[in-house]
């Protein structure tokens, strides 16, 4: 049943997902989740990059009969543990679900300067990475691939589906409060790409970009009111951090700064967003304070094949580890998406 004409928040007003079979998507809270435990099954291991470079991954066992399969990436600083609950859940809808690091973040090595410093040179190196990444895991996988960015990891799924650098092509992409402009959003990308060059050439690039914390590694004050309203998720990434201490992330370097902007220009230039064709449904929150809410918007009218979620001032920018009823609500609209996706 192809669930096309009506968006996700139709769907999830009427009955229609009882009438196609799939009501079991909007009874998020049934099952219990263990969110500070790999769950049983699933298998951590390294993925060796072109370059020798080991990049962590986990993989959820595939199920007998995959609606297909999806790649979760994460946004900056973050690793996978964070959305394994989510993850856990795409694999219960009967996904062939898989979630790795970035290179130089969480169990895949540092770049910068110091143990908790986020830097990269530029960012074909992760889109070469998520490109030969995605080449690997596609092989011999049967039904709609799925690419599910978060953030950062939601603009690198954006630029390398835009610039045609995976193959086969994703059937489907999703965006997760996709980092498409970083605050502040009143000044231009190519002034603030300019300021960010300038401070990096006058140094190490691998220097923080700005002030973390007093203490190397601890978490700042007031860091949750940027991302979640839900305490328990918010602690559970903390919990994480202490039993996986090489998870712990602080700033991005003036390196990451610059090279996130040259990025964000690349994305902007004239017909490159409007030549995607891909599927693309991008969930967001216009009280978003780390990525620009109107350059996601924009980007939105540029894409022909896009779909939009938006929520207000109850969603921060880890959506997916909101509260509970924008988490079902986000999750509800997400798999109406993929629904869509596998049943074409």
């Amino acid at each position: 049943m192809r669930l096309s004409g009506a968006s996700a928040d139709d769907l999830l007003k009427s009955n229609h997902w009882r009438e196609a079979g799939v009501s079991q998507v909007t009874n998020l809270t049934a099952k219990v989740f263990n969110r500070r435990a790999i769950p049983s099954g699933t298998i951590e291991s390294r993925w060796s990059a072109p370059d020798g470079h080991l990049i962590r991954r986990i993989d959820w066992p595939q199920p007998s009969t995959a609606r297909g399969s999806l790649l979760f990436m994460p946004g900056r600083g973050d690793a996978y543990e964070k959305y394994l609950e989510v993850l856990d859940h795409w694999h219960g809808q009967g996904w062939g679900v898989t979630a790795a690091d970035w290179r130089g973040q969480a169990g895949s090595g540092r770049f910068g300067l110091d143990e908790v410093t986020g830097h990269i040179g530029e960012f074909t190196e992760w889109t070469a990475d998520l490109s030969a990444f995605w080449k690997e895991w596609s092989q011999d996988r049967k039904g709609p691939l799925v690419l599910i960015g978060h953030s950062m990891g939601g603009h690198l799924a954006l630029r390398v589906v835009a610039e045609r650098a995976l193959a086969p092509a994703p059937d489907a992409l999703v965006l997760v409060a996709p980092m498409l402009d970083v605050s502040p959003e009143a000044l231009p990308p190519a002034f603030k790409h300019a300021f960010a060059r300038f401070m990096a050439s006058l140094g190490d690039p691998r220097r923080p970009a700005w002030k973390w914390s007093e203490v190397p590694g601890a978490v700042p004050a007031g860091r949750q009111a940027l991302l979640t309203h839900h305490d328990e998720r918010y602690a559970d990434e903390l919990w994480w951090r202490q039993e996986r201490p090489e998870l712990v992330m602080g700033t991005g370097s003036w390196g990451w700064v610059a090279s996130s902007l040259a990025s964000i220009r690349q994305l902007n230039r004239p017909g490159t967003l409007e030549a995607v064709d891909t599927p693309v449904y991008i969930v967001a929150t216009r009280a978003d304070r780390l990525v620009g809410s109107r350059a996601i918007h924009h980007a939105a009218t540029r894409l022909p094949r896009a779909q939009t979620l938006w929520f207000g001032p109850e969603a921060r920018h880890e959506i997916l580890r909101e509260a509970d009823p924008v988490r079902q609500r986000a999750l509800a609209g997400i798999d109406a998406f993929l629904e869509e996706v596998s049943t074409t």
